[in-house]
């Protein structure tokens, strides 16, 4: 993927905004797409008409960009993100964070649906994301190196920011009693991973298992954005007892957007006050 690519859609969509600049950039994940109610002087872009997009395929994600402002401040949102187990190379799925890193925007907030693997997790939590896992997968930074974007071997020592991740979880514990903090596995899907699988991911220090984010994450950071990460715990990982159940069950996508829409408002209370951090 070459410059020009990132520099066409980046002036396609500057082309649709008009005078807004957004000052940060969110990606919402599974079921989680209430916060485009929110919007005042809604611009809705079609990822299909944005050069370079790649379109999602996926049950719960809209496939469109929204730009506008809430609460008065400017914000840009993907309603719905691409996935590598959708057949795209991970420089699409990573396509449109470097483009938010084009547009101008420093500040990144990944939204995701996954799976809880630490066992004092409950389904319905929020688990803001310290640190995540992904030598299982191939990297978002494989291949020729952009210089305009950064470093050929750059740092993953501190993904996410901390003060704003920090400030993301004293917000989540005014409107909630479910805070986590953890760090975030990544694995390619889209088959559910096995309990062996999760037995392990517990071992190396995995909090919850999901199929993005970190991707996104790699590149924003390789990029210089300060990234934040929050995950909404839909369900617990294959193997573990739910909190609804003593009985573990087979996993589905439906269980994933039920438990999202169950908790969607107080994601949007959370997303709401945090965006006036900008």
């Amino acid at each position: 993927m070459e410059l020009e690519n990132y520099q066409k859609a980046t002036n396609y969509i500057k082309s649709k905004m008009g005078n807004i600049s957004p000052k940060l950039a969110i990606v919402l994940g599974s079921g989680l797409g209430v916060i485009a109610d929110e919007f005042e002087d809604l611009i809705t872009i079609k990822y299909k008409d944005i050069p370079g997009f790649p379109v999602s395929t996926v049950s719960g994600h809209a496939g469109e960009l929204l730009i506008g402002k809430i609460n008065g401040v400017s914000v840009i949102a993907m309603n719905g993100r691409f996935h590598y187990y959708e057949g795209y190379d991970l420089k699409d799925v990573t396509f449109p964070i470097r483009v938010f890193h084009l547009l101008g925007i420093n500040d990144l907030l990944l939204t995701n649906a996954a799976g809880g693997i630490n066992l004092d997790f409950k389904v319905g939590d929020f688990m803001v994301i310290n640190d995540q896992l992904s030598f299982f997968a191939e990297s978002a930074l494989r291949g020729k190196n952009l210089e305009e974007f950064g470093t050929r071997f750059p740092s993953m020592s501190q993904i996410y920011d901390k003060d704003l991740s920090q400030k993301l979880l004293d917000i989540i514990n005014k409107y909630t009693s479910h805070a986590q903090t953890g760090v975030y596995a990544y694995m390619k899907g889209p088959a559910y991973e096995t309990p062996a699988e999760i037995r392990a991911l517990r071992i190396l220090g995995a909090d919850a298992v999901g199929m993005s984010t970190v991707p996104e994450a790699i590149i924003a950071k390789h990029c210089g954005m300060r990234v934040v990460g929050v995950s909404c715990i839909t369900n617990m990982a294959a193997g573990i007892p739910s909190n609804l159940s003593i009985e573990t069950k087979e996993l589905s996508h439906k269980e994933v957007n039920e438990t999202a829409d169950r908790v969607r408002f107080v994601f949007k209370d959370i997303v709401k006050e945090y965006i006036q951090l900008f």
